[in-house]
């Protein structure tokens, strides 16, 4: 499956956003998917992550109560909603898929920055 990452941009703190992540190539609902981030000098690190079918999903403590998965297997969309963006969510965004939903995931999309000033 190819994965293509959408809707980054610069925003001021207290904004909100929505990524958007297209699939191609395989059947997209064979699919978990997740959003993963790279902070500027930081490790790769976990957002969030969605079941097949889009009703079971999990967030990391960072981000849990701000930003909302969800996808769209009709369309083979990916989403990512984003609000009350702080400074420190500032990092390039990737959106990823696995067919067994567990890490390391399989497959990645290219990244979107998303830059929150303060």
């Amino acid at each position: 499956v190819q994965l293509q990452a959408s809707g980054g941009g610069l925003v001021q703190a207290g904004e909100s956003l929505r990524l958007s992540c297209a699939a191609s190539g395989d059947t997209f609902s064979n699919y978990a998917l997740a959003w993963f981030r790279r902070p500027p000098g930081l490790e790769r690190e976990y957002v969030a992550s969605i079941n097949y079918v889009g009703d079971n999903t999990f967030y990391s403590e960072y981000v849990k109560g701000r930003f909302t998965i969800s996808r769209d297997n009709s369309k083979n969309m990916l989403y990512l909603d984003m609000n009350s963006l702080e400074p420190d969510d500032t990092a390039v965004y990737f959106c990823a898929a696995d067919r067994n939903g567990r890490h390391p995931f399989q497959y990645w999309g290219q990244g979107t920055q998303v830059t929150v000033s303060s």
